[in-house]
Formats: structure tokens, C-alpha cells, sequence
């Protein structure tokens, strides 16, 4: 899709969700920003605040602290509609400023098991290809992923963050 912007025309990116095996989720998107940019937006816990949540979803952030060092924890807290509150967190393994995060994914309750997410940004005439792959426990895991909407909510908090990243030029 096409957008026109005062002279000139901006192309729309798309994100792509790939279930690539019974356990393996692949999220790509194409930012128009340099990776630098894109990876402070997902690193700072005060820029990540302002596009994660999926605007749809009945909930809001409100706790973002993040330790970007290998070992390093992080903590996303979201309250629901009704005051009810819910946690995603894990550990950092790999931190390779800007171009690759590898971490644990895991949330408050146990049972809906942890992944591992790598997350890739490659720049490329002043755009950054993020790109997430996500290794579940198992095909159950990823498929209780997918029941609760984990592609359409990565889609449009992706289209959040193009939507941030927009504002910071």
C-alpha cells in the first residue's frame, strides 16, 4: 500500500508471521529508521512504554524494567480491564548492540511454559529488518500462543512501532 506524504511516497511495510515447525514462530518486519533507532525502541524502557501493547487488547503496561546486559533480567507488568494484573519476563543470553538480542521468554504462570526469542536487526540503506524467531517448549506451547492471539497482537504492536519510530525523525 502506498501512502502519500507531502512530495513524496512512503511505502507501507508489512509484518509477516511464519509458523516455521511445530514449535518455531517467525516474526519479520521492515522499519523505516536505522537499526540503532529500532533497537533503543526496544530496549529503553521509557520508549518501549509507548508502542508495546497491542492498542485492541484490554490491558496496559505499567511496569518496564529492562537490565540489557547479558544475564540481565527484564519485566513487562500489564494490567487488564477489571484491575487484574499479568507478567512477561525473562533473561537476556546474548547482546549484541544493535543488531541481535537472544533472551528467555517466560510469564507468571508456569504452565504456559518459556521460549527462547532471537531477535535480529539488520540495517540496509537506513532501514532495520527486525527479525523474531521464537523457539517454544513445545507444539502445545505454540499453539496455546496462537489460540490466545500471539501473531495478531505481534502484528499490530509491530504497526505500533512503526508508528512510533515515524515520530522520532
Amino acid at each position: 500500500m502506498d501512502v502519500e506524504n507531502g512530495n513524496e511516497i512512503v511505502t507501507k511495510n508489512q509484518t509477516t508471521v511464519e509458523r516455521r515447525s511445530d514449535r518455531e514462530l517467525v516474526v519479520t518486519r521492515t522499519f523505516n529508521a536505522p537499526a540503532r533507532i529500532v533497537f533503543d525502541a526496544w530496549t529503553k524502557p521509557e520508549l518501549v512504554m509507548r508502542w508495546w501493547a497491542p492498542r485492541s487488547a484490554p490491558m496496559k503496561m505499567i511496569t518496564c524494567e529492562i537490565d540489557l546486559r547479558v544475564g540481565g533480567k527484564y519485566r513487562y507488568v500489564f494490567e487488564m480491564d477489571g484491575g487484574a494484573q499479568h507478567a512477561f519476563f525473562g533473561t537476556y543470553l546474548e547482546v549484541l548492540r544493535p543488531t541481535r538480542l537472544v533472551s528467555t521468554d517466560e510469564e507468571q504462570n508456569p504452565t504456559d511454559g518459556q521460549a527462547l526469542t532471537t531477535t535480529t536487526f539488520t540495517e540496509k540503506a537506513g532501514k532495520t529488518t527486525v527479525s523474531m524467531l521464537q523457539l517454544f517448549v513445545s507444539k502445545e506451547a505454540l499453539d496455546e500462543g496462537i489460540k490466545f492471539g500471539v501473531d495478531v497482537g505481534t502484528r499490530e504492536t509491530f504497526e505500533q512501532l512503526e508508528e512510533f519510530l515515524a515520530t522520532t525523525k
